[in-house]
């Protein structure tokens, strides 16, 4: 049997490592979880069974691992001490038995995405992050569509669009969208963004800023930063519209949620997995779901494609379209919404519907 490995680590440090170790969950505060991570091995989490393929009948088996370093962790250290954690991350997969290795959260963008982790490594290894560019466009699309938000109409934004993920995905939504908001923090890089779109041929009127004040204009927003605490804030955000937030951890604010009732925020998609599949770990998703990134490398095990895919800084078209295309081969396909980690309902965008137009009403009104 095919085998893969997958690299998770604590996120939300005490709700994450509540669910491996509930005690230390609970005495320990987060900065202490920070500190602690330094010295802790890599984990074990669990062996996840059931991935079947639709097209072929084949089956792969899985585990879950841990690298113990939080996001904060990651950047206070020096890169050559969190490269040494994943590599040793990545060498539990090797003895394991696994046969391509993926790298989530953090793991997947530090230092050079991937890159130094592949090279040190027996065991192929991905980001993840073809397909999850490919997924978070299509949850775009379609919570436009629940909300009736017309994309050729429509004035998008993706935040964090000089990054690997920003920048294919920028591409990807200017195809379909009027306009375009390329935003982050930098303006030159933005700038060459806008160029490679342009040549592109996209459909949509570019945009460069880097004032977050500029999301207002948008009713599609896309956010894929790097960043360890929230970017985007209530007033940022237009009645009705939809935020589609990749970025762990969050940049969309916890605030947002409390004070926008008339904004659907959405986790970037949730992926349905082929086969009566079983992670044997609880990591906040319904049964049967996973994160893009997750996806991909089982995408690639049950395609048999062992070789390093997604690693680096750069992300190319044809490689978003050719995981796209053995994903959906496959079985994996884009599979509701969650939000602040929490069922999107129908109910909920009618609710969030509703309360667009009250507001959009009483904005008019003034």
């Amino acid at each position: 049997m095919d085998t893969f490995a997958f690299i998770i680590h604590p996120i939300d440090p005490k709700r994450d490592v509540s669910r491996k170790f509930p005690l230390l969950g609970r005495i320990l505060t987060e900065r202490q979880i920070d500190f602690f991570s330094t010295f802790f091995p890599p984990v074990y989490i669990s062996e996840i069974t059931g991935i079947v393929s639709q097209a072929t009948g084949k089956e792969i088996k899985g585990w879950f691992i841990a690298c113990p370093y939080t996001p904060r962790r990651m950047l206070e250290l020096p890169e050559r001490m969190v490269y040494r954690k994943i590599i040793q991350t990545g060498r539990l997969a090797e003895r394991l038995g696994a046969k391509i290795l993926g790298l989530g959260a953090f793991t997947s963008v530090v230092g050079d995405a991937g890159a130094t982790v592949a090279r040190a490594l027996d065991v192929p290894v991905t980001t993840g992050d073809s397909y999850t560019v490919a997924i978070a466009v299509d949850a775009v699309w379609e919570a436009a569509r629940l909300m009736a938000i017309p994309p050729a109409e429509a004035t998008a934004a993706v935040v964090g669009a000089s990054g690997a993920i920003g920048r294919v995905a920028a591409t990807l939504i200017a195809r379909r969208a009027g306009e375009v908001y390329l935003m982050g923090r930098h303006r030159a890089p933005l700038e060459a963004v806008r160029e490679r779109i342009a040549a592109d041929g996209g459909r949509a009127r570019l945009r460069v800023s880097t004032e977050m004040r500029d999301l207002r204009h948008a009713q599609l927003i896309l956010t894929v930063t790097s960043a360890l605490d929230a970017v985007i804030a209530p007033e940022h955000l237009q009645p009705g519209s939809v935020v589609c937030d990749v970025a762990r951890p969050r940049d969309v604010s916890a605030q947002v949620a409390a004070a926008r009732d008339d904004v659907l925020v959405i986790d970037g998609g949730m992926v349905e997995v082929p086969g009566p599949v079983d992670f044997h770990f609880d990591f906040g998703f319904p049964p049967g779901k996973a994160y893009a990134c997750m996806a991909e490398t089982m995408a690639l095990a049950l395609e048999g494609r062992f070789e390093d895919y997604t690693v680096g800084k750069e992300i190319s078209l044809a490689q978003v379209e050719e995981i796209t295309r053995i994903a959906g081969k496959h079985g994996f396909r884009l599979s509701g919404f969650r939000s602040f980690e929490k069922p999107v309902t129908a109910e909920h965008i009618a609710r969030v519907r509703a309360a667009a137009q009250k507001r959009r009403a009483s904005r008019a009104g003034r």
